[in-house]
């Protein structure tokens, strides 16, 4: 009886200190959720910040914590937090960091929870970046398309032909136009800098654009790699410019995005492929007078279709709060609010009624040619692999860094694709 009354009056104090009740409520009644946001930029995260203190000014009864996580670190931390029962109640993260969580129960299958207008808002190509099997485990909200961002000068007096989302380079064309550009531009200079420290996604993403698939799902489930004729135009345009025309630098091959900005900067190189969202960097770092301009990629049969992993907002299976979790991202992703995350990120939104804002499609910073590539855009052909993170890193990346380099060739690089690829996913099929 002694211990049994010790063991309340604990429970008790524990309850006092606290604020909460055994079921996770303030001691008033009022709901607490955890939104990890992983926002890292000053005005994407001044939006996620003033977007929550919104929220909680309307509604006392439902308070939303604002917890910063980060890129470099959210899967490992979140893999830890799951198995701690520590995860935050909304996740922020990319529609490809998903599948694990998904299929392992640690996200909650939303689908059943989602306002009709939250649904009707955002096409359907968006949500299958989220779905696996047959459940909807986050909402994809921002996206950002690969384009060319180019030195305007340097394009212009060259007399190229400048691409637009209506008409596009072909591949073909554009192996041809890089040529051009660095016999104009002389010695010691080229007409593209490929930036592929992470040469994987960039090089399935952009592949779609030729049909390219390289994971195939057959009649029983189980997932395949092959390479096929698709699959190899954008790898071997790549390797091509590096090894066969001189038209790409071989030294940023290993280089992240930022790191080629000072020699695009010093007209080094005429173009360079990167995220919508590194029109910020540009806009912040240029000298003064640099003009620059944002085409798009390349097109292939497929047009300009381009594969994606949307930023998205999950809710963790373990939070007793769903239903009010749900209302808060509905709030978060309103169009005029999508609008502002969108812009704060330098990306765009998957909404239809955000993406139609006139601020979105301004000449200004290249936001037109964005708006314009919207509808192409894809589920990342990796999106719902299981075991694609080990594919990706023990197999894909040092294949693709040695093909583009040119130590191997076109033959080991499929065979370590294929081969060596289809024993890491057999793992994870059985």
């Amino acid at each position: 009886m002694r211990v049994r009354l010790l063991t309340a009056a604990a429970a008790a104090l524990t309850l006092l200190l606290t604020g909460c009740s055994d079921d996770g409520r303030d001691t008033d009644g009022r709901v607490t959720l955890r939104f990890q946001s992983l926002a890292w930029q000053k005005e994407s995260v001044d939006a996620n910040r003033e977007l929550v203190a919104e929220w909680n000014a309307r509604h006392p009864d439902i308070q939303v914590k604002y917890v910063q996580g980060s890129w470099d670190s959210v899967h490992d931390q979140l893999l830890t937090a799951f198995e701690g029962g520590e995860a935050p109640d909304i996740i922020h993260d990319a529609s490809d960091d998903l599948a694990d969580f998904a299929y392992g129960g640690h996200l909650a299958d939303i689908g059943e929870l989602l306002p009709q207008r939250l649904r009707s808002d955002i096409p359907r190509q968006s949500w299958q970046t989220a779905t696996f099997g047959k459940g909807v485990y986050g909402v994809p909200f921002l996206q950002e398309p690969r384009v060319l961002i180019a030195n305007k000068k340097i394009l212009h007096s060259s007399g190229v032909r400048v691409p637009t989302a209506r008409q596009p380079w072909s591949w073909e064309e554009f192996r041809q136009v890089t040529k051009a550009l660095t016999q104009k531009m002389g010695e010691g200079k080229y007409g593209i800098a490929w930036p592929l420290k992470e040469p994987v996604s960039a090089t399935l993403n952009l592949s779609l654009s030729t049909g390219g698939q390289v994971f195939h799902r057959g009649a029983d489930g189980k997932v395949q790699v092959r390479f096929e004729v698709a699959d190899q135009v954008v790898p071997r345009t790549i390797n091509a410019q590096v090894n066969t025309d001189g038209s790409a630098s071989r030294t940023t091959l290993g280089a992240g995005g930022s790191d080629t900005l000072p020699g695009f900067f010093g007209g080094k190189y005429a173009m360079v492929p990167l995220g919508f969202s590194y029109r910020q960097q540009i806009v912040q770092q240029a000298p003064k007078g640099f003009e620059w301009t944002v085409l798009p990629a390349p097109a292939g049969d497929g047009g300009l279709a381009q594969g994606v992993s949307p930023q998205t907002l999950s809710i963790a299976e373990d939070s007793p709060y769903k239903k009010e979790a749900v209302r808060f991202i509905d709030f978060m992703l309103e169009p005029q609010n999508m609008v502002r995350l969108a812009k704060g990120d330098w990306m765009l939104p998957t909404g239809t009624r955000a993406l139609a804002d006139p601020a979105l499609h301004t000449e200004k910073d290249g936001w037109a040619t964005g708006a314009a590539l919207a509808r192409d855009l894809r589920s990342a052909p990796a999106q719902s692999v299981r075991g694609y993170p080990e594919w990706k890193d023990k197999v894909a990346t040092p294949a693709l860094q040695e093909y583009y380099s040119g130590a191997i060739d076109e033959s080991e690089l499929r065979r370590r694709l294929v081969k060596d690829g289809n024993h890491v996913l057999a793992r994870y099929q059985r």
